[in-house]
């Protein structure tokens, strides 16, 4: 059962979540399960995830990781030795590419291959301007800057 959502409401009422409401029209269209190679996203910290990638038989030269953005790709490709004549091949040896939506301002902070896992870790960095800030009232005369709120803490 698919359902389609009509999110003619919310552009009435939201402005620049146009986006937001695109990702999630994606989402709901059914698309090939493609489940190689196995990956896990965690959530490490207050701004901090990591995606960590099944990638074995992969060197670091046959991986390539690019951040667009709001968007990482990662994929692979194998230089595809003949070591003869297989009587069965269980272990994948083809091509992949992995897409992954990212928030805004989530930034890679590295990667590493280690083990046949690929780690990329990932951070959001919330910047000055985008952070609450206090703003001081004053009388006609008075015209004060605003004045950041607690300067550690991030919006949430």
């Amino acid at each position: 059962m698919r359902t389609n959502l009509d999110f003619t409401p919310l552009f009435r009422s939201s402005v620049g979540f146009d986006r937001i409401f695109n990702m999630l029209e994606d989402a709901s269209r059914v698309s090939t399960i493609d489940n190689w190679p196995p990956y896990d996203i965690a959530k490490v910290g207050e701004d901090d995830y990591r995606i960590t990638m099944a990638v074995a038989g992969f060197s670091r030269d046959e991986l390539t990781i690019t951040h667009q953005p709001n968007m990482l790709v990662v994929s692979g490709s194998q230089t595809g030795e003949d070591n003869g004549e297989y009587l069965y091949r269980g272990i994948a040896d083809r091509a992949f590419e992995r897409r992954f939506e990212l928030a805004d301002h989530v930034k890679v902070a590295g990667a590493s291959l280690e083990n046949g896992l690929l780690t990329v870790d990932l951070k959001r960095e919330i910047p000055e301007e985008m952070k609450p800030r206090r703003i001081a009232i004053g009388g006609s005369a008075a015209k004060a800057k605003p004045q950041q709120i607690e300067g550690e803490k991030n919006a949430a």
